[in-house]
């Protein structure tokens, strides 16, 4: 039998509407906004279903509201009997991939999530930091461009997302001069991203700092099921590591790629993005063509998963 891993993608995946067909079909879904909502303080649900969407794009509000969406999409997967063998997420998704693995309480996620959104963001005054997506240079090439760059400044890989997509981190000037440096050295593109903050990269210690002491303070469960994390790109099952994991994540790449090698290692073939998007199963197909990605975020691609997964039950 094939083993299956979920998925859960992280900030840039928010589109106005995501989620809400879910909650009309699903009374499970519906009770997972209704958590949220309700952990929040404020209609965290009415801002997935009807934007706007400037203000799903402020990151305190993104972070909860992917969360709570890839939550009930995997609280219907596992009313439905589909289960995973691995679970694993893109930076942000790695705190639903703790949701769906019974690691952390919804309440607990969705609170703890907004304040990551608020303390990044707070972390660098808006202006002073950048990242810039780097196609089609080696990771170990780039990893020399950013150290020739920095010149006392900070800028370090940030997403190590796929072969030749990288997106790099730090001070604004550092990460403009590592792009032009990118540009000499032979990538495709070198692309300034519309960020907020430079995610992953060594200024945002002040928000790991503040986010540790929110992380002590809240109940981690061992997994239900290994998380390959980010850190390490390796599986986690213990508790303890689970919380480090998420503290040391601030500050520290996304191991993407090599998380997605680890699990096709363990046997793995098949993915499901759980949550709003398609930006994980495109970068499956950068990392492995032949992978098979699924994904849930309305009802259609949800039947499509269950045909396939759902356990057959005899009469």
């Amino acid at each position: 039998m094939a083993k299956v891993a979920f998925l859960f993608p992280g900030q840039g995946s928010q589109y106005p509407g995501m989620g809400r067909e879910l909650a009309e079909n699903f009374a499970v879904a519906r009770k997972v906004f209704e958590a949220a909502d309700a952990a929040l303080g404020f209609a965290i649900s009415k801002l997935c279903f009807e934007g706007p969407a400037e203000e799903l794009q402020l990151t305190a509000n993104t972070q909860p509201a992917i969360l709570t969406v890839s939550a009930a999409a995997a609280a219907v997967l596992h009313e439905k009997g589909v289960k995973p063998d691995f679970v694993a997420g893109h930076s942000l998704g790695e705190y639903s991939a703790l949701v769906a693995a019974g690691a952390l309480s919804l309440a607990d996620a969705v609170q703890l999530v907004r304040k990551r959104g608020q303390y990044m963001q707070e972390a660098v005054p808006v202006g002073k930091g950048a990242m810039a997506a780097i196609l089609g240079l080696d990771g170990a090439v780039l990893e020399e461009i950013c150290r020739e760059a920095a010149q006392g400044e900070v800028v370090s890989p940030a997403n190590l997302n796929s072969p030749g997509q990288v997106v790099i981190a730090g001070s604004a000037a550092a990460v403009a001069r590592a792009v032009e440096m990118a540009k000499g050295r032979g990538a495709k593109r070198a692309i300034m991203l519309n960020v907020s903050a430079p995610f992953h990269c060594a200024l945002m210690q002040p928000a790991q700092d503040r986010l540790s002491v929110d992380l002590e303070a809240t109940p981690v469960e061992a997994p239900q099921v290994p998380l390959v994390n980010n850190v390490s790109a390796q599986a986690v099952t213990a508790a303890a590591v689970v919380r480090e994991g998420l503290k040391q994540q601030v500050t520290s790449p996304v191991r993407w790629e090599e998380s997605i090698r680890y699990l096709r290692g363990q046997g793995v073939d098949l993915f499901v993005e759980v949550g709003p998007g398609k930006v994980l199963s495109g970068l499956l197909r950068q990392i492995d063509r032949a992978a098979e990605c699924l994904r849930v975020e309305d009802t259609a691609t949800l039947n499509e998963v269950v045909s396939r997964l759902a356990p057959v039950s005899g009469v």
